[in-house]
């Protein structure tokens, strides 16, 4: 079997083929995972690059193919740094795909017994339901955030640490329009309020809808650099939503968020 392909006069070996392959798949992974973001634009303007680069060297172009080959060279740290939130994400969901995670069948198979009460958890749920129902029947707005896998990074110095059992009473204590916590974000981890009054980055994705505040675009930014869940009031017309790999579900009932919860933190180690 021949391993050469001759095609218009030039040769390429099977190899070449499947490279080119590859590579044609890897340009459509990152066209869906950059779609719709403002990184979007720059993923264009690199493949014009790329390509006006591969087209001088085949027209035997030394200037140009000298000056766009360091342009490259000295891109790749660029890119690296441009598009560190995407690189983040697409970590993240390869992540959730090995074998050693949370929702894998080796994880499941081997996880001891002492962790499988979910006491603590169903605790935590009904808690944060509780309050966020009752916030939303008041039209007292609130944004918590739920770290799954880790601590949320933030700026400490303009946060207020807390660290304090998940309690409904005191979560609706901070969000009242009175209080000095009510502005920013509440950040749950494991089975303890870490802090309050936290800022986190507010997403530039143009496909939200026009309609949503600073409270879900900071909401859906938090979930895009990060594995976490995100739950917003609204405090205009008292709904309640939730924000997760960067996507944003609007208007759930307070059943659709316990069930979101059960799932995230309780079935995930079923």
């Amino acid at each position: 079997m021949k391993d050469v392909i001759h095609f218009y006069g030039m040769d390429f070996r099977w190899l070449n083929v499947l490279d080119l392959l590859l590579v044609v798949f890897l340009v459509i992974q990152l066209y869906r995972l950059l779609k719709g973001s403002l990184a979007f634009n720059i993923f264009l303007g690199l493949l014009v690059v790329y390509a006006v680069y591969f087209l001088v060297r085949f027209l035997e172009m030394p200037i140009l193919s000298n000056i766009l080959q360091n342009f490259i060279n000295v891109g790749i740290i660029a890119i690296i740094i441009i598009f560190q939130p995407e690189i983040r994400k697409f970590l993240l969901v390869l992540g959730k795909k090995t074998p050693l995670s949370k929702d894998s069948f080796l994880t499941k198979l081997f996880l001891p017994d002492k962790f499988k009460s979910y006491r603590e958890e169903e605790h935590v749920i009904n808690e944060i339901v509780t309050a966020v129902s009752h916030l939303a029947n008041r039209n007292v707005g609130a944004l918590i955030i739920i770290a799954t896998t880790y601590r949320v990074k933030f700026d400490s110095a303009a946060s207020i640490t807390i660290d304090s059992n998940v309690s409904a009473r005191l979560i609706e204590c901070i969000f009242e329009k009175g209080s000095p916590l009510h502005d920013g974000a509440l950040i749950v981890v494991g089975h303890r309020i870490l802090a309050a009054k936290v800022i986190l980055p507010v997403s530039d994705n143009p496909d939200l809808p026009t309609r949503v505040g600073l409270r879900h675009r900071s909401a859906v930014g938090i979930t895009e650099h990060s594995d976490n869940l995100a739950i917003v009031v609204s405090e205009e017309r008292g709904t309640i939503s939730y924000a997760e790999d960067g996507t944003l579900t609007m208007d759930v009932s307070p059943e659709d968020l316990k069930s979101k919860l059960y799932t995230l933190l309780v079935d995930g180690y079923a």
